[in-house]
Parts: structure tokens; C-alpha cells; sequence
């Protein structure tokens, strides 16, 4: 690892390095926990209202300046302008989210025991760790953030090295509204620090969006030193079409689920599992619209998705792509790099593809999109299953019945019906099996970080 260049802005569009930030020392880490637990004294004493309107400040803020915060992500990991956008504004609805439902969510809960009195409080724990991914750079420090602020938990916040600007950015934001400080606070710090900083004994648990190998890395780490810890890790979303399904709509979820963010979501669709009735008819919708996207400069309003993130992210994709093809299976669409400078990549239908391959055991983040024909219900339900992994999922279908057991069978953390994967901050997100640990956003969010107390009174003799 880097020490002195790891966090860099890299303009995907072009693959130049625009600028250089230099990770921080121990002495820094150290520093940025030590102000996080002394602020954590008095922030959690502040009536939770209190707290709850710097959240309020904070979603205004996000609303004030979007256009500049969308201009940072766009030109740090590709993403369009109308998508940079729409995550600005889904961020500024989380924080507006937890500051109007936080106190409520935490107030205390009477329990109806049979001797005496009892009351379950929500306490904040302490410090937390914050690591953070590229592709969503406002939107996954937000949902970790945001509950645990008003909540009473301080945070410590390593972003992800291609991501400085943003992680600046929000720290900066918080800055504004006049957040103590302390209570939030960025550090560019390296991998081997992250182990520094969860042993550190101020540290009470540690939240990481990301992939596989990362979360059982600090899941490790944290289990070890004795710290909560929340993951949310990687996916491979099955969008189930059923026989009944209204094959327009669910080539347009299709388009939408696969091809958003250039296909750098944990929660896309990557999977399709198509009944063998309406497969000819769905895969000829689905690559007809795909064909018509329009991929380039992702500051132009008609671009669909730019680059991915970085040359190493497209070149993985790539590889995965041209196994998949050794193997036996088709591209319908794309599977090359497009012959211009940066990190883009052909949005690419792939079918036939063989278990042998590692398009069928592993997720493909960028824009690809497997294909699978299926001759029963049951065959697409084992089919869905049959990954390590377990997120999200979508069902498409006319039939409540059909699709309620559908969904009751699928080993997933959410699952959608008759629309794609889609966030909200008033809706659990998480997963299963390797997909990760834990839930955040909703009040499951406010229920990770907390120490739910005990106090009992008793009464009589």
C-alpha cells in the first residue's frame, strides 16, 4: 500500500490522476479517536431533539449545495450527473428521515412484566468506525451516520482512497451546521490502520460497506477486540420473470436494475431467471433496450452510464466477461471495453453461461447482466438460491399467491416485486449469507449501535 499517494482522485473519464492525498499518520489516527470519544461525553447528553436538529441542518445543507456535491462524485468514480443528482437528494431525505423519526425510535418501551416495573432505554454505545465504499459516496456514510448521530454515537469515518473530495466534502458540510467537533470525524487512513483504530479502546463498533474479503477481514478484527460491527457486503441479485409477468415492465426494471450507476450497486440485478414460456420475448426486450443506451460523458444529460469507477474496475469486469465466454457462454450485447480513453465498458447480455464459469459464482460489478432459461418455478427458485451470496432480489408476475411464495423462498434480505431494487430511508437494507450482517436504514437503523437498557423497579414486598 501507497501511505503517501493511496487517497487519490482518479477522473475515470479519462484515467488521470487529478489530484493526490496523503494518508495519515498513527499519530492522526490516534488523534481523530481521541476527539471523537471526548466529544461522545457530552454529545450523548444532549436531549436526542437537540441532535435531531443538526440532522435537520444537515438535510438543508445537502439540498443547498447539490449541484457542487454531485460535480465532486461525478468526477471522482463516473457517475451521471442525474445520478450524482438523485444521491445527493436521497441523502438529504435520510438525514431529514432520522431527525424527524429519531427521537420517536429511541424514546423508551414499557414492558408489561408480571412483577414490578420495567423500561428498555436507548443508549448510545461510543465511538464507531465508519469504512466506506466508492460507489455511492454520500449515500452509504449518510445511512451509517445519520442514525447513530442522533442516537448519541460519535464517528470516526475512513472513506474509500478514490474517494477524498467527497469524504471532505462531508465533513466540511457537518462543519457548517456546527457540529461539535469531534463528533464526526474523516481520516484518511490506511488498511493497516483500520486495525489501530478497532482496537483502540474508545472504539465500541465498527460499520463497513464493501466487499467480501474487507468484511471478513474487520469482521475478524472486530470480533477479536470484542466490538459490534455491522457489514454490508457484496450481491447477486436474481430478478425473477414468471410466466405471467408483463414482459415490457420487466425489461424496463430490467434496464434499470442492471444498468444504474453503470452497474456498480451491490443491490443490482445481476441475475435474470426467466421462465422458459416468455424467455425468447423477455431477452429480445431486454437487449433492445440495452442496445439503446447511450454510453459516454456522464456530464451529458443523455448518457445513460459513463466509465466505470477506475481502469482496475473495468478490467476485472472484463476478465470475468471473457471467462465467461471461454466457457461457452454468448454475449447477446457488448463484452468489450469501448475503444476510447477511460475506464468504459460495453453494457453486455450474457447467456448459456456454465457453472464452471466465474460469471456464475461471483458478482459482477459493471454493466453485465446474466441470463438464465428455466423450466419451472422451483428450478428458478433453486437457481436464485444457489449463490453465496444474499441481498436483494426481484420477483415480476401477476399472480399474488405465486409471487408471495416466491418471495418467502428466496434466501435474501429484501425483495422486490414488479420493480427494481430501489433504497429508501424509511426501508430496512441488509442481506444474508455472505451479502453481510446486520440492518441499516429505517429503524432497524437505530437498532444496531445501541444498548438497549434494562431498568427495572420493583414494587411491593
Amino acid at each position: 500500500m501507497r501511505a503517501a499517494t493511496e487517497y487519490r482522485v482518479t477522473d475515470p473519464t479519462t484515467n488521470r490522476v487529478v489530484r493526490r492525498i496523503e494518508t495519515a499518520g498513527d499519530e492522526q489516527v490516534d488523534d481523530a479517536v481521541i476527539r471523537a470519544d471526548v466529544a461522545y461525553r457530552t454529545w450523548r447528553r444532549r436531549p436526542i431533539e437537540e441532535r435531531a436538529t443538526f440532522l435537520a441542518a444537515v438535510a438543508a445543507e445537502y439540498r443547498a449545495d447539490r449541484e457542487r456535491l454531485a460535480a465532486i462524485i461525478t468526477r471522482e468514480m463516473g457517475k451521471t450527473t442525474a445520478e450524482a443528482l438523485g444521491e445527493v437528494d436521497l441523502v438529504a431525505d435520510i438525514y431529514d428521515y432520522y431527525a424527524q423519526n429519531g427521537p420517536a425510535f429511541a424514546a423508551d418501551r414499557r414492558l408489561d412484566t408480571a412483577r414490578g416495573e420495567a423500561v428498555v432505554r436507548s443508549v448510545p454505545i461510543g465511538v464507531l468506525l465508519g469504512i466506506m465504499p466508492w460507489n455511492y459516496p454520500y449515500y452509504q456514510v449518510a445511512r451509517f451516520a445519520a442514525p447513530n448521530l442522533v442516537l448519541g454515537n460519535t464517528i470516526v469515518l475512513k472513506h474509500a482512497p478514490s474517494c477524498p473530495e467527497s469524504a471532505a466534502a462531508i465533513a466540511e458540510l457537518f462543519d457548517r451546521v456546527g457540529l461539535p467537533t469531534g463528533t464526526y470525524e474523516n481520516v484518511y487512513a490506511s488498511e493497516a490502520q483500520v486495525a489501530r483504530i478497532i482496537e483502540a479502546p474508545a472504539v465500541q463498533g465498527v460499520s463497513l460497506t464493501g466487499s467480501e474479503r474487507a468484511g471478513r477481514a474487520v469482521g475478524e478484527l472486530a470480533g477479536r477486540a470484542m466490538k459490534k460491527f455491522v457489514l454490508e457486503l457484496g450481491g447477486s441479485d436474481p430478478f425473477i420473470v414468471l410466466a405471467d409477468a408483463d414482459l415490457d415492465a420487466a425489461a424496463a426494471a430490467a434496464v434499470a436494475g442492471r444498468m444504474s450507476n453503470a452497474g456498480q450497486a451491490c443491490t443490482a440485478s445481476k441475475r435474470f431467471i426467466v421462465l422458459d414460456e416468455v424467455y425468447d420475448a423477455f431477452v429480445n426486450r431486454f437487449a433492445r433496450r440495452v442496445q439503446e443506451l447511450r454510453i459516454g460523458d456522464p456530464t451529458d444529460p443523455e448518457v445513460a452510464f459513463g466509465p466505470l469507477s477506475s481502469e482496475a474496475a473495468a478490467a476485472m469486469v472484463i476478465e470475468q466477461v471473457a471467462d465467461a465466454l471461454m466457457q461457452g457462454a454468448t454475449a447477446l450485447t457488448g463484452g468489450r471495453r469501448i475503444d476510447r480513453e477511460g475506464a468504459f465498458i460495453e453494457p453486455t447480455i450474457l447467456t448459456d453461461v456454465p457453472p464452471a464459469a466465474r460469471a456464475y459464482r461471483e458478482e459482477i460489478f459493471g454493466p453485465v447482466a446474466v441470463v438464465y432459461r428455466v423450466a419451472t418455478v422451483d428450478e428458478a427458485i433453486h437457481l436464485a438460491n444457489d449463490t453465496p451470496f444474499g441481498l436483494g432480489s426481484v420477483v415480476f408476475g401477476a399472480d399474488p399467491a405465486l409471487i408471495a411464495e416466491v418471495a418467502d423462498r428466496l434466501d435474501v434480505g429484501m425483495v422486490s416485486i414488479n420493480g427494481p431494487s430501489q433504497t429508501q430511508a424509511d426501508l430496512p437494507f441488509g442481506g444474508v449469507k455472505a451479502s453481510g450482517v446486520g440492518r441499516e436504514l429505517g429503524e432497524y437503523g437505530m437498532a444496531e449501535f445501541v444498548n438497549r437498557k434494562l431498568i427495572r423497579t420493583h414494587t411491593g414486598v
